[in-house]
């Protein structure tokens, strides 16, 4: 995906700024990173309140590989929820919650 099909996913939540990291793209919203873009998906950032709403809704949660023999590492990102993908209403609503949870992550 490249950088201008991110910007018009995310349109609904304002203007985001894109940077590679892990291999992928860190995507941020007002310095906030609330999403990855890693192996060509789009991954939202959760929290404790937010988990339980991507999981009902279907979402995967990311646990890449561990490195140097540690394991899989569950990661607080989840997949987007199919039925947002297309809807720009939907998407919204989960990048907002992927936002807020990268605002509360920061406060700790």
């Amino acid at each position: 995906m490249d950088d201008d099909a991110i910007r018009d996913l995310f349109a609904g939540l304002g203007p985001v700024t894109i940077r590679r990291m892990f291999g992928g793209k860190g995507i941020y919203h007002q310095g906030i990173v609330f999403a990855l873009l890693v192996g060509g998906e789009i991954l939202l950032k959760a929290d404790a309140q937010t988990a339980p709403a991507f999981k009902a809704a279907g979402s995967r949660q990311w646990v890449p590989a561990g490195h140097r023999g540690r394991g899989p590492v569950v990661m607080p990102y989840w997949s987007i929820p199919d039925h947002a993908i297309d809807d720009p209403d939907e998407m919204t609503l989960w990048a907002r919650r992927a936002f807020k949870a990268g605002l509360r992550s920061r406060k700790k």
